[in-house]
């Protein structure tokens, strides 16, 4: 079966190579988390110190215990936020984490996996969904991090950065006990797709759009806002069963339906010719419904402009060489707003 895949991967990819690179989309400054795209040649920013470093004389940590409604522990916000034992709320929700994953490793400055990708691996829009990843896919990427092959468009971003020198100092068997583990639980709804026209005002925070206090809104616009639905939850207390919303522009959905299932006349490659029914993954190839349209976005882009590199993306990049701004917008809303079931996780796993 995976054979057979690969050969019809490749001969999808040559049906489309000889339409070349075409002009790149505009810088999407939403999928980023930023109000600006980078300046030319931008200076890549060191990852930032593990909380608490370097701060002589800061206020001792808040001693407050906080709750989650159906949580059997209480964690303080430290706690919570920990990057070498992050808050566990619901342990039962997932199977037993690797120590790679629930604690990281020390002194190499890895933090651990469950901080940002949370225990149940879907992550938030400022980092990836992995939840489900096959085991051969999650590997691959591990290595293009490692190997300097996949990096960021936008050279700002942190966490990106991070990833790449977390992947240098993990060993092969520790990524495949994270691979493994996080292909163990299947991808389910995470995040509401909505239409609009006009959007509640939000700001930035570490990437992520957080909801402004009161009632105002302000024009969508072309952009897709991808929002907590409660903040507190997702921000302060890291909830792994609080979702997100998605403010997608009014059209776009159907939009993308085009582009996504027939390719709409050669501009691209219908994507479930890869990425399987309903978009749930195929063989090696992962899944990408439901999941983070502004991850999509990002992945789409850096492809586009060359900052994601390796074999996989290598036959993506002739399906995204065509799409431009509205189109990235479109095919992310579709994508994301296709309703996941708990199906079994991928078959592909290599062990």
């Amino acid at each position: 079966m995976r054979r057979l895949l690969g050969v019809s991967i490749v001969a999808l990819v040559c049906a489309v190579a000889n339409a070349g690179v075409q002009a790149v989309a505009g810088f999407p400054v939403w999928a980023y988390g930023v109000t600006e795209p980078p300046p030319p040649a931008a200076a890549a920013t060191p990852a930032p110190a593990p909380a608490g470093a370097g701060r002589g004389g800061a206020a001792a940590p808040d001693p407050t215990l906080l709750s989650l409604p159906g949580a059997a522990q209480q964690f303080t916000r430290a706690q919570i936020s920990n990057q070498y034992g992050p808050a566990d709320w619901y342990p039962g929700d997932h199977p037993p984490m690797p120590d790679i994953v629930a604690k990281g490793k020390q002194p190499q400055n890895v933090a651990a996996c469950s901080l940002c990708h949370m225990p149940n691996g879907k992550g938030r829009p400022e980092n990836a969904p992995v939840a489900g990843h096959p085991v051969e896919y999650f590997i691959k990427t591990m290595m293009d991090f490692k190997n300097d092959l996949r990096k960021s468009s936008d050279p700002r971003k942190a966490n990106t950065n991070r990833m790449i020198s977390f992947a240098k100092a993990m060993t092969d068997d520790e990524i495949r006990q994270a691979a493994t583990y996080f292909n163990a639980m299947p991808w389910t709804q995470w995040i509401r797709v909505v239409e609009v026209s006009a959007v509640p005002k939000t700001r930035i925070q570490g990437g992520m759009f957080l909801r402004l206090d009161g009632r105002e809104t302000e024009p969508l616009g072309n952009r897709i806002i991808e929002a907590p639905e409660e903040t507190e939850r997702t921000e302060v207390l890291r909830d792994p069963r609080s979702g997100f919303v998605a403010y997608a522009p009014m059209g776009s959905i159907k939009r993308g339906q085009a582009l996504v299932t027939t390719g709409s006349g050669g501009k691209t490659t219908a994507c479930g010719n890869c990425h399987g029914a309903n978009l749930q993954g195929m063989g090696p190839v992962p899944g990408i419904g439901g999941r983070s349209p502004s991850y999509l976005v990002r992945q789409m882009y850096d492809m586009q402009t060359g900052a994601r590199n390796g074999s996989w993306s290598e036959l993506m990049k002739p399906v995204v060489a065509k799409l431009t701004a509205e189109d990235l917008i479109s095919i992310a809303a579709y994508v994301a707003s296709r309703p996941q079931t708990a199906a079994p996780a991928s078959q592909t796993a290599v062990r």
